[in-house]
């Protein structure tokens, strides 16, 4: 049995507060059942992709995002989303192919269907997060913009944006990768990036996961 690392270390502080490890077994049993009824972290990877480049990236931040214990996840594109399901999910990913230096004119809708979905529940993107990724022809055409473009939306929304970190550590505004002639499709960095990502987002939208439950 592969136990978390959160499970581990909650059995030990209460071994070392009981002073008796004959507990641990009986100890086990409660944590764990405390643990499973937690409720799962819900989230939604919601793409546009006209080429399946950004389909690419989508399904390398789900692989990721899946290997996280009590997250749950979605991945569908924009168009498959129905709005009375935004609200389910606690964290939102959003990609998108660079049109003009921007986003799509897809994701855009999209991002005004979220805001409208919670604008009719009266309700915000408090304790819930968002993250954003793209692909783009080009070196230089817009990828950031692109990014910034979808995480300012989410923040707009009151969503907590979470970006990548890249491999030196730094942060980054999220998975992205240049598909054009000069280096087409999506390469094995740019997808081990994008599963990282997925992974990191994952674990931090499960650690909000309380704060949503919270009245706003």
């Amino acid at each position: 049995m592969v136990l978390s690392a959160n499970i581990l270390e909650h059995l030990e502080m209460l071994s070392f507060a009981c002073g008796d490890t004959s507990m641990k077994p009986f100890l086990l049993l409660v944590t764990m059942a405390a643990f499973a009824q937690q409720p799962v972290a819900r989230v939604l990877i919601s793409y546009h992709s006209e080429t399946g480049n950004t389909e690419k990236l989508a399904q390398a931040i789900r692989k990721g995002a899946a290997s996280v214990a009590g997250v749950e996840v979605t991945l569908r594109k924009t168009t498959e989303v129905r709005d009375e399901d935004i609200l389910q999910y606690d964290g939102i990913v959003l990609g998108t192919p660079v049109h003009w230096s921007n986003v799509s004119a897809e994701t855009k809708r999209f991002l005004d269907r979220v805001g409208n979905a919670l604008w009719k529940a009266k309700a915000n993107g408090d304790g819930r997060t968002a993250g954003a990724f793209c692909t783009g022809g080009a070196a230089s055409m817009g990828k950031d913009v692109a990014r910034l473009s979808i995480l300012s939306a989410f923040l707009t929304m009151r969503f907590t944006v979470a970006g990548g970190v890249d491999d030196e550590g730094f942060g980054t505004l999220g998975p992205e990768a240049t598909t054009g002639a000069s280096d087409p499709g999506v390469s094995e960095k740019e997808q081990e990036d994008a599963r990282r990502f997925g992974e990191r987002f994952a674990r931090l939208t499960r650690q909000l996961r309380p704060a949503q439950l919270q009245p706003r």
